[in-house]
């Protein structure tokens, strides 16, 4: 179980070489060395996770299921049309996905625009 937006880092006692996601949409998998694999929830859903070891046999077959975060957020419903707000302490928006489109889109063009200021104005592009 990982949650969207968040890694979650697992062992591997054998040993391995690569990290296969069936769906990268649904969630991010890396090596980190060869014994640390970091999974990153990217959407809500199910998909497998195949790590094999150094002769390209799998050691681990497992479903990952990501899922949302709970913690600190309130959904606020006007009609069919939510939006989500992060709530710790004071309620921001936030994204998230299954938000009406309109509330979705102004939180992400607003993040979008904030980190492309700060970029710009740290020098970095």
């Amino acid at each position: 179980m990982v949650t969207v937006d968040r890694a979650k880092i697992f062992r591997i006692e054998d040993g391995a070489s690569a990290v296969i996601v069936g769906n990268p949409f649904i969630a991010d998998v890396s090596l980190f060395d060869d014994t640390t694999v970091v999974v990153t929830g990217k959407s809500y859903g199910t998909t497998n996770l195949v790590i094999l070891d150094a002769d390209s046999k799998p050691i681990v077959d497992e479903v990952i299921t990501v899922r949302a975060a709970d913690d600190d957020v309130v959904a606020v419903y006007r009609k069919s049309m939510r939006t989500s707000l992060s709530c710790s302490p004071s309620c921001e928006p936030t994204l998230r996905l299954g938000d009406g489109l309109e509330a979705f889109k102004n939180a992400a063009d607003q993040a979008t625009n904030r980190n492309s200021l700060a970029a710009e104005a740290a020098g970095v592009e």
